[in-house]
């Protein structure tokens, strides 16, 4: 699939948002046009639009590998997390404890400051210098006295694969309910509920070539969660709201080729990212990847240029579009507090960037994003040195 216009830069932020597929986007405009009936009306119209969800929610479910009544669609990955944490804490109220990890999405990490504000007991674990979430950190956080343990999946600035399966085990032994945050990981790698272990899983669409504004809570039966919207019943009375039917289909097509070509797509993004990498080192000296090599997603390459800051280069790298994952005050970009969550200096952390694939990245382009970026850091350092 071409890029909208031959003149854009080369996208290399999939983590923030991947392009729409074809597919998807035909399946939307469709729906768009002759689904417009309410999926809670009784008429032609109505029906029509409620086995359009109906179906997109089996395609969902089979992703996961869950059943259809246990996925509830929302507006995106942060309403499903938010639902996810205050849902369970309100239906908990007799465990104060909730166990979340230092490097969350702010979509997780906020609900948990919120709790804690509320004086709910938060303990936030640490990662070791590989990006990963300490385990014996876990087991020493988590009590009886601990209502939800909250760790994503897969982190969207280094792509390194937590271990949720393992942290789920511990939790379950405690009788915590587990959520965890998997919209960078879904439609990348073999997602599957019971194979993790969890309660509760997010799902962000437009990190996997759907659209934005509609994701997914899967709720494993019989978890303690209360709606924390009011209204009608909709979704089995966890999200009120008339659903978003044309998104929805868009969001099952694209959860049905992901579980249709995961093999392959990983295989040929994972090479890609590779390319990437060694192109890059290949140039820069004492260039280094931060996180975990393995596990880690295949579309994700987290890199820290010596000497320079991560935004300054992306800013010199004409015709590459990526990011820093670092946060803006003021005009100053600050290091990313995953970076530095890893015990990496802040100095060091500024010179990151987030390298992310998609399923419409070429090997082309690769080349000529890795000719960019040599050519940007080698211009930067030749300018600081006079």
């Amino acid at each position: 699939m071409a890029r909208a216009d031959d003149t854009d830069p080369i996208y290399l932020d999939c983590n923030a948002s991947t392009p729409i597929l074809p597919e998807v986007a035909q399946a939307m405009t469709d729906y768009l046009h002759k689904g417009f009936g309410n999926p809670s009306s009784g008429h032609i119209f109505g029906r029509r639009a409620r086995r359009a969800v109906d179906k997109a929610r089996h395609r969902v479910a089979q992703l996961l590998g869950c059943s259809p009544s246990e996925v509830v669609f929302t507006s995106g990955g942060t309403e499903a997390n938010n639902l996810a944490i205050f849902g369970v804490c309100t239906a908990r109220q007799d465990r104060p404890g909730v166990v979340t990890s230092a490097i969350e999405h702010p979509a997780t990490a906020e609900p948990c400051r919120r709790l804690a504000a509320q004086d709910r007991s938060v303990s936030t674990v640490a990662v070791d210098r590989h990006g990963r979430v300490e385990l014996d950190q876990i087991r020493d956080a988590i009590s009886d006295q601990t209502a939800l343990v909250t760790v994503m999946h897969a982190n969207n600035e280094t792509g390194v694969i937590q271990p949720v399966q393992q942290i789920a085990e511990i939790a379950a032994y405690a009788g915590a309910t587990v959520h965890s945050d998997a919209a960078q990981s879904v439609g990348k790698v073999d997602v599957d509920v019971d194979e993790l272990g969890v309660d509760l899983l997010s799902v962000a669409a437009h990190k996997m070539h759907g659209p934005k504004g509609v994701g997914a809570l899967y709720i494993r039966r019989g978890t303690p969660i209360e709606s924390v919207l009011y209204g009608a019943s909709h979704e089995n009375g966890m999200r009120p709201g008339t659903e978003n039917v044309a998104s929805i289909v868009g969001f099952g097509v694209a959860c049905e080729i992901a579980a249709e070509t995961l093999e392959i797509s990983q295989a040929k993004i994972g090479g890609l990212r590779d390319r990437l990498w060694e192109k890059l080192n290949a140039e820069i000296p004492e260039i280094v990847i931060n996180g975990h090599r393995s596990p880690r997603l295949p579309n994700t390459l987290n890199v820290r240029f010596p000497s320079v800051s991560g935004d300054r280069l992306l800013a010199h790298a004409d015709g590459v579009a990526a990011s820093t994952g670092s946060a803006c005050h003021g005009g100053e970009h600050a290091a990313s507090s995953v970076i530095v969550a890893m015990g990496i200096e802040p100095e060091e952390a500024a010179g990151s960037v987030r390298l992310s694939l998609g399923k419409t990245t070429t090997s082309d382009e690769i080349d000529r994003a890795a000719t960019a970026l040599v050519g940007a850091w080698n211009s930067m350092v030749s300018q600081s040195s006079r």
